[in-house]
């Protein structure tokens, strides 16, 4: 009877060819997910199970606002006020000192009653019902650069993809003519490019960058226009172009740098009168442009943002400011009150706009920083009066509207004083796959194979927090 058993190689020469049948193998599964991905990258594709939300907008508060001072009211504070907290030792950055009563005032709002302070009053007034505060955020560091990496690519310490390019990968857009993924931003934030950078995905799942501080489409889309070419010239132009890329390509298969210019060439091409027209905020009614306040950065900001997402753009980003506004480390009661009077107004406006164009239901709105701030007060450095707080990534809140998400309610807590998230605890990580679900997928299963293993925006962490699903 014949052996069921391989033959044993005989000689090293018979031996090396047997091994060397298998090599081809280790190459399979990146050119299985290479040819499952449609010749175009940004081409529409169906997400892994119903999606709640077709787009996500993240409202970004850009350097950590005080949770004690916003969502999340703390009587105890008050009651302690000047007294050293009897939580031991602070850990943070800096040396803290007593407890720091909120200098805002809290109130309920809406149906279900949602604590807020006066900063976003306007907001909690007009949305409370649509809005989940979740109020025991925590990540890993107090760092800007690290913790703000970490709640946009998951990973605080290497360069990975953004959740918006992952998002952009695992969906594609809606819109050929438009980038999937855009970062809105009056300069830049820490961390600058990292932020929204692709890393070993594919380039064109990159956040496209606007700087908001420009006004104009032509300023800030730098060339969007060539007005000494027609577009039919232009085509033909990148058709050249584009034939003498591919040839070059041809030998150089594994230069991603390579195919995501070409890309890019074919995405500027078709954005020339798409991205125009989205960015053009003329078109909209003197009535609009009153309620969003579009003399402020943050007004048009939002207002590009629900043009875009109206027009088919996956994700798009707002950072409130460049580098930290909210990084109140003194005069946290006049810096807040500033920066809640710059956004509150335009944020409400936002999700009313959403709602009444019927965008709300499909798009999820996230609010809130890298991490949060300490209740005790921070001792500055070299002296003087101390009235401001010092990071904290112990604890914070973020807020959730539309997009699946359940509205009027809190979830989670932090202490008594609110220093340390200590009900259903939330890591960043949880967020991320919360937000993948909501978009239609398993965060465990949206990979991609890169240095000989499978890598995805949780790493190997994340839950999905299901009580505040829809």
């Amino acid at each position: 009877m014949q052996s069921l058993l391989p033959a044993v190689p005989t000689s090293r020469r018979q031996w090396l060819q047997s091994a060397g049948t298998g090599l081809g193998l280790l190459a399979l599964p990146q050119l299985l997910q290479a040819a499952s991905t449609d010749t175009n990258p940004l081409a529409l594709r169906s997400p892994q199970h119903q999606a709640r939300a077709k787009h996500v907008v993240h409202i970004y508060l850009n350097g950590g606002p005080s949770q004690v001072d916003t969502w999340d009211p703390k009587p105890e504070l008050t009651r302690w006020g000047g007294k050293k907290l009897p939580l031991g030792n602070l850990t943070t950055e800096r040396e803290t000192g007593v407890a720091l009563p909120s200098p805002f005032r809290f109130d309920q709002y809406g149906d279900s009653g949602l604590w807020c302070s006066e900063i976003f009053r306007k907001t909690a007034n007009w949305h409370a019902d649509r809005i989940c505060v979740i109020r025991s955020m925590y990540a890993n560091t107090p760092n800007h650069e690290q913790s703000m990496r970490l709640m946009n690519t998951g990973d605080e310490r290497q360069s990975r993809p953004s959740y918006g390019s992952w998002l952009t990968y695992g969906l594609g857009c809606e819109n050929q003519n438009l980038p999937g993924f855009v970062t809105l931003c009056p300069g830049l934030p820490v961390a600058d490019s990292s932020n929204w950078r692709s890393a070993f995905l594919p380039g064109i799942y990159q956040g496209t960058y606007l700087d908001t501080r420009k006004t104009s489409v032509t300023e800030l889309i730098a060339n969007i226009q060539n007005p000494s070419m027609p577009q039919s010239d232009q085509r033909r132009q990148l058709d050249l172009l584009s034939r003498l890329n591919r040839r070059h390509q041809q030998s150089r298969h594994e230069d991603a740098q390579l195919e995501a210019r070409i890309q890019s060439f074919e995405l500027a091409y078709r954005m020339q009168m798409e991205a125009t027209d989205a960015l053009d905020l003329s078109r909209e009614s003197k009535t609009t442009h009153e309620l969003y306040n579009t003399e402020t950065v943050h007004g048009r900001q939002l207002l590009i943002a629900r043009r875009l997402i109206e027009r088919g753009v996956r994700v798009v980003q707002c950072y409130h400011g460049d580098v930290q506004p909210w990084d109140s480390h003194g005069n946290i009661a006049g810096e807040h009150r500033r920066l809640g009077q710059e956004i509150d107004g335009p944020t409400a406006a936002f999700l009313t706009d959403l709602a009444q164009r019927g965008l709300l239901d499909e798009t999820l709105v996230l609010c809130g920083g890298e991490f949060g701030r300490t209740p005790a007060v921070e001792m500055p450095i070299g002296g003087g009066t101390p009235t401001g707080r010092d990071h904290n990534h112990h604890g914070f809140s973020v807020w959730m509207a539309g997009g699946g998400v359940k509205g009027g309610m809190a979830w989670g807590s932090t202490d008594e004083f609110g220093y340390r998230a200590v009900e259903n605890r939330v890591h960043v990580h949880d967020l991320h796959a919360t937000m993948l679900h909501l978009m239609g997928f398993d965060h465990e299963q949206l990979t991609w194979h890169h240095a000989g293993r499978n890598f995805r925006l949780t790493d190997v962490h994340g839950h999905v927090i299901h009580d505040i699903l829809a």
